[in-house]
């Protein structure tokens, strides 16, 4: 879609984030320059069999690359940096970002062979800088993870402030309090538009600090006589550190398996985030001489994800690790929606094997990293914005943050929700909802990069639920005449010693086809598969009331 290029001031363009959770990407775009706010990729729908990664669809960015001055991250989860490693393949341009989520972008564009090629620009809270036309200012925010910060961003069309994802935790274990002053700071000053996290908006009142999980876990060391393993997110360093923490205070030594986890844990304590008891780590070779009780274990896995440590444990397919009555396993992480199954599948069979398990549902093992409803009050109190929009949820979330918006003065028609693709310009004139731009998801399976489309999950889910009938036959090229087969087989549609007569039903239904279509048809290969193929859909649709994939295979001589 194409605009009048001098109309505007300012250029909003959601491109992921607004209308789902994750996918996080937000296109600031005047005349001369382009900024975009995090690049993340979301984990996949249960409809999406075989995908890997999800992350947003970026030609918005791409055909106007000329203009792309900056990537700046608000922080390190991978619904906030996950799409980097796909889109720096298209695209040149500094990244910026706190130390902590440039150390985690660098581990990830390495795997890509990118890091070398990549401009890395470490920004530090209250400190501004400059890109293009556009000055930036971070603000520490407090999250589920170290060195976040919201955003402060001079445009034409005044300052924008955009709160990344944050909560108002009054205690944060890393001493880094979020900086309400700075936010006030730019309210006094005036603030055009806020741009705030609306993941929690359903919650009332005060998100719990993450303090609290670190007592809960002393309570549970205190009172575990076998060995603790503790699944949580590699990215929340915060958790990690007071399980170590707790693991000090009960004497226990610290185990790390699950590669994400050792990694982030190394980073961590590289760039000094993470602070380690000399001695406390040990290999996890070194598990067969401990005493159960003298056992922490942090791994992978909370959301029973099929090649995590943890679910290895607790199938005993992990090689040093077996579960065993008197463990304790604490899944430290809330469920995310869409895992409910597979987290619970892991309980069930954690317990079978004899462990206490903790969870959400049981103890306050895990607190959310985002603000809830009072604290979001909060927050457009102090930045006391002229419009609103909020961000970083589903419909519902978004609707309903607006409305509080509303309640606390803002005028509704300076409330905008908007969704991917919408575009919001700031005029002369006022605001404006222009027309949408096409947004939409790539996905990504394996080492393909968006060429897998709607079509091939439909036929993976056709397949997945009806199964599919192979139909083989050799003919002469130049007669027609069969030399080979029909040979049919089956895959996922019936038992075959249940219904015994069913494949050879179907090669009696071929041969009566063979034996009255045309000549001219059986010399046209094309035309043949068609008729193989609609006379073995009738057939299995009668016989099994199913319509399984049906593919014909026919080779000439």
């Amino acid at each position: 879609m194409s605009f009048p290029e001098n109309s505007y001031l300012l250029r909003l363009v959601p491109l992921g984030g607004l209308g789902e959770i994750g996918l996080n990407m937000m296109v600031f775009e005047t005349p001369e320059d382009i900024i975009v706010v995090d690049s993340g990729l979301m984990f996949p729908e249960e409809y999406m069999l075989g995908i890997d990664y999800v992350i947003p669809d970026a030609r918005y960015i791409y055909e106007r690359k000329q203009k792309l001055r900056a990537i700046v991250l608000t922080h390190g989860h991978e619904d906030h940096i996950g799409a980097l490693s796909y889109l720096m393949k298209e695209l040149s341009c500094p990244i910026y970002g706190t130390p902590m989520t440039l150390g985690l972008v660098r581990h990830r564009l390495s795997e890509h062979g990118l890091l070398e090629t990549t401009d890395l620009r470490v920004i530090e809270p209250r400190k501004p800088f400059q890109t293009g036309g556009m000055k930036i200012e971070p603000i520490r925010v407090s999250h589920s993870i170290v060195d976040g910060v919201g955003l402060a961003i001079e445009t034409p069309a005044g300052i924008i402030v955009h709160t990344g994802d944050f909560k108002i935790d009054k205690t944060p274990v890393d001493g880094q309090a979020i900086d309400l002053a700075a936010f006030a700071r730019f309210g006094e000053h005036g603030v055009t538009l806020l741009l705030s996290d609306s993941t929690n908006i359903e919650n009332e009142g005060y998100t719990l600090s993450e303090r609290e999980v670190g007592k809960v876990f002393d309570e549970i060391f205190a009172n575990s006589p076998g060995r603790i393993i503790l699944a949580a997110f590699a990215s929340n360093i915060h958790r990690i550190q007071q399980a170590i923490d707790s693991a000090a205070r009960f004497q226990r030594k610290v185990i790390v398996s699950g590669r994400s986890m050792a990694d982030n844990i190394r980073i961590a304590m590289e760039l000094g985030y993470l602070h380690v008891p000399a001695d406390i780590m040990v290999d996890i070779n070194e598990l067969p001489r401990l005493y159960p009780a003298q056992v922490c274990m942090l791994t992978t896995g909370s959301q029973g994800e099929p090649l995590s440590a943890l679910t290895r444990m607790a199938y005993g397919d992990h090689k040093q690790v077996q579960i065993q009555p008197g463990d304790t396993v604490i899944l430290s992480s809330k469920f995310i929606p869409g895992n409910e199954l597979s987290i619970q599948r892991i309980i069930n069979q954690l317990y079978r094997r004899g462990a206490e398990v903790y969870y959400e549902k049981v103890s306050e093992i895990h607190v959310s990293g985002h603000a809830s409803r009072e604290e979001l009050a909060l927050m457009i109190s102090l930045v006391k914005p002229q419009y609103f929009i909020p961000i970083h949820g589903e419909t519902r979330h978004l609707i309903q943050h607006a409305r509080l918006a509303e309640h606390l003065g803002i005028p509704p028609e300076n409330v905008i929700v908007a969704h991917d693709g919408d575009v919001v310009e700031f005029r002369s004139d006022g605001v404006h909802k222009m027309e949408s731009v096409e947004v939409g998801r790539v996905f990504i399976d394996g080492k393909g990069v968006g060429d897998v489309e709607d079509v091939v999950l439909r036929d993976r889910k056709h397949l997945s639920e009806n199964g599919m009938v192979i139909a083989i036959m050799v003919i002469k090229a130049h007669t027609g005449e069969i030399v080979y087969g029909p040979d049919i087989s089956t895959r996922g549609v019936t038992f075959e010693e249940i219904r015994p007569d069913l494949l050879p039903g179907a090669k009696d239904t071929l041969a009566e086809l063979l034996a009255n279509i045309t000549p001219e048809i059986k010399l046209n290969v094309a035309e043949l598969k068609a008729e193989v193929h609609r006379v073995l859909r009738k057939y299995f649709n009668r016989e099994l009331d199913r319509r399984p994939v049906i593919l014909p295979l026919i080779i000439e001589l």
